[in-house]
C-alpha cells in the first residue's frame, strides 16, 4: 500500500493538533476535580461524543470492515449495534450514577461499603487499565506504521508520546475535546469513503450482484454471522464493562447533571446505531470488489485483510480525503488509550495515594500525582507495546473481564438497595473473580456447572457474583441500612 506524501503530512499535522488541544485544555484546569471529571461540566453533546469515541476503536472500524468482507456480511454491524443497546440500557441508570458525586468507581465502593472494598476494587480496576493502554498503543502503532509506511517501533513511540502528553496536559477536558474531534473524523471519514467505494465498484446493484446470498441479512445470514446468543452475550459484556470501567463511567461522573448524563448516553447510542452500518457496508463492498477481481489476496499479503479499508481508500479516493480518513482511523484507537491513561491516574491518585499514602494531600498535589501516574503508565505501556510482550498484555487484558465479573452487582445494587452489605460485596468480588480465573486457567473448553460458556467467561462470573452478593447481604446485613454514601471531602 503506497499512499501519497500528502496523506502523511495530514496525519502528522493532526497529531500535532492533538498536542495543541492538550495545551489549550491545560489552561482550563484549576483543580483536581477539573482534571479528573472536567469540573462536572459536560453537556449532552460533549458527553455523547466522548462516550462514543471511547468505545469506537480499531475493532469498531477496521475490524468491522474486515468482518463485513470475510463472512459476517451485514451481521458484522452487531459488534457496534450492541454497544448502542448497552448505552440505551445505561441511560436508565445514568442519572443515578452521576448523582453519586464520586470521581472513580473505587471511591464509590469505599464510601458505600468501606475502605477494604475500596482498596480491592482499586487494584482490580487499575491493572486492566494498564493492559488496555498497552493494547491500544499496539493497535495504534500497527495502524500508524501500516498507513504511513514507517517501522512499528517508531510508530509505538510516536503514538504513546502524543497520547500521553495531551492526556497529561489537560486531563478529562483534553480527553473529551480530542474524543469529540476523533469521533467526528472517523464517522465523517467513513461516510465520505462510501460513495467513492460505490463508484469504484460500479454502483450498489453491481455490489449486490457480486456478493453471496444472505450477505445482507442481519440475522441468519452467512455462516459466520452473529447468532442471537452471541448478540445477547455482547450486550451483557458491554453493559458490565461500561458500567464499572473507569475509562467509560468517568464520563457520567463528568456530566453537568443527571439529565445531561442520560441524554449523553442516548445520543451516544444513536451515534453507534448509525455508525454500525458504515464500516459494515464498506466491508461488503470490498467483498464484492474481490469477487469482481478488482482486488485479490495478493493485495493484502503485506498488511493483512484488517487493512482492507486503507487499501480501498488509497485506490479510490483523493489524497486529501485519504489523509483525513487515515487520521480518523488512527484517532479511533487513540481515543480509547487516552481514557485508559486518565482512568489509571485517577484511581491511583484518588483511591490509593490519597487514602493510604498521604491523607492530607491538597487538590493540586492529587492532580500532580494523577499526572505522574499517567506518565508512568504511559511509559510502561509503551515498553510493553515496543517489545510486544503478549503474555503480559494477555494477563492484564484478562483483568478486564475479572474487573466486571465481581464489581458490577455491588455497584448497581448499592445505588438502589439499602440492604446491600460490605460482606455481600466482598463475597461478590471474590466469587466472581474465582469463577473467571477458573475458566481462564483451568477450563480450556469453557465448561462450568455443565454448561459450555465458550469465550463468554464473564457471564458465569456475573451469575456467581450475583448469587453470592444477594446471599451474603441477607446473611450479613449492613449495620446501618442506607443507599447514602459516607461523606468525603471533594478535592
Amino acid at each position: 500500500m503506497s499512499a501519497s506524501p500528502i496523506v502523511g503530512i495530514i496525519v502528522v499535522l493532526y497529531l500535532v493538533f492533538m498536542l495543541c488541544v492538550g495545551f489549550y485544555s491545560s489552561k482550563r484546569i484549576s483543580s483536581n476535580a477539573d482534571f479528573m471529571v472536567a469540573g462536572r461540566r459536560l453537556g449532552p453533546l460533549m458527553m455523547a461524543g466522548t462516550l462514543a469515541a471511547t468505545e469506537i476503536g480499531g475493532g469498531s472500524s477496521l475490524g468491522v470492515v474486515q468482518n463485513g468482507m470475510s463472512g459476517y456480511g451485514l451481521s458484522a454491524a452487531w459488534y457496534i449495534i450492541t454497544m448502542g443497546i448497552a448505552f440505551i440500557i445505561m441511560s436508565f441508570i445514568a442519572s443515578k450514577v452521576r448523582n453519586t458525586e464520586v470521581k472513580t468507581v473505587p471511591e464509590y465502593f469505599r464510601r458505600r461499603y468501606g475502605k477494604s472494598t475500596g482498596l480491592i476494587t482499586s487494584v482490580i480496576t487499575l491493572l486492566p487499565l494498564i493492559g488496555l493502554t498497552a493494547g491500544q498503543f499496539i493497535a495504534s502503532a500497527v495502524i500508524t506504521s501500516t498507513i504511513l509506511g514507517i517501522g512499528y517501533k517508531p510508530a509505538v513511540v510516536i503514538t504513546a508520546v502524543v497520547v500521553t502528553v495531551y492526556s497529561i496536559l489537560g486531563g478529562m477536558w483534553s480527553v473529551t475535546l480530542t474524543d469529540d474531534i476523533q469521533v467526528f473524523l472517523i464517522v465523517i471519514g467513513m461516510i465520505v469513503a462510501i460513495p467513492f467505494a460505490f463508484k469504484y465498484a460500479g454502483g450498489w446493484s453491481t455490489i449486490v450482484a457480486n456478493i453471496p446470498e444472505g450477505t445482507l441479512k442481519l440475522l441468519d445470514g452467512p455462516d459466520k454471522s452473529y447468532s442471537l446468543v452471541s448478540i445477547i452475550s455482547l450486550v451483557i459484556m458491554y453493559v458490565a464493562t461500561f458500567t464499572v470501567g473507569q475509562e467509560a463511567v468517568s464520563r457520567f461522573y463528568s456530566a453537568k447533571d443527571g439529565k445531561a448524563a442520560k441524554q449523553g448516553a442516548i445520543l451516544a447510542a444513536i451515534i453507534n446505531f448509525i455508525y454500525a452500518f458504515i464500516p459494515t457496508i464498506l466491508g461488503i463492498t470490498m467483498l464484492a470488489l474481490i469477487n469482481m477481481g478488482k482486488f485479490s489476496s495478493a493485495d493484502f499479503e503485506a498488511v493483512g485483510t484488517r487493512y482492507a479499508l486503507p487499501i480501498l481508500a488509497v485506490e479510490t479516493m483523493p489524497a486529501v480525503i485519504v489523509g483525513f480518513l487515515f487520521a480518523g482511523i488512527i484517532s479511533a484507537t487513540m481515543s480509547s488509550s487516552d481514557s485508559d491513561l486518565l482512568g489509571a491516574g485517577s484511581v491511583f491518585a484518588n483511591d490509593i495515594y490519597r487514602q493510604f499514602i498521604r491523607k492530607d494531600a491538597s487538590s493540586k498535589e492529587i492532580m500532580r500525582v494523577t499526572q505522574i501516574t499517567m506518565g508512568v503508565v504511559g511509559v510502561l505501556s509503551m515498553f510493553i507495546a515496543l517489545f510486544n510482550i503478549s503474555s503480559l498484555t494477555t494477563i492484564l487484558m484478562f483483568c478486564f473481564t475479572l474487573r466486571a465479573a465481581g464489581i458490577l452487582f455491588p455497584y448497581l445494587f448499592g445505588m438502589y438497595w439499602k440492604m446491600a452489605s460490605p460482606v455481600g460485596t466482598i463475597a461478590s468480588l471474590i466469587g466472581g473473580s474465582v469463577v473467571v480465573i477458573y475458566l481462564e486457567q483451568f477450563s480450556s473448553t469453557g465448561n462450568f456447572l455443565g454448561w459450555n460458556w465458550g469465550g463468554q467467561k464473564i457471564i458465569p462470573g456475573l451469575l456467581v457474583s450475583l448469587i453470592l452478593f444477594l446471599l451474603f447481604s441477607k446473611l450479613f446485613p449492613p449495620k446501618n441500612p442506607s443507599t447514602e454514601l459516607a461523606p468525603e471531602e471533594d478535592i
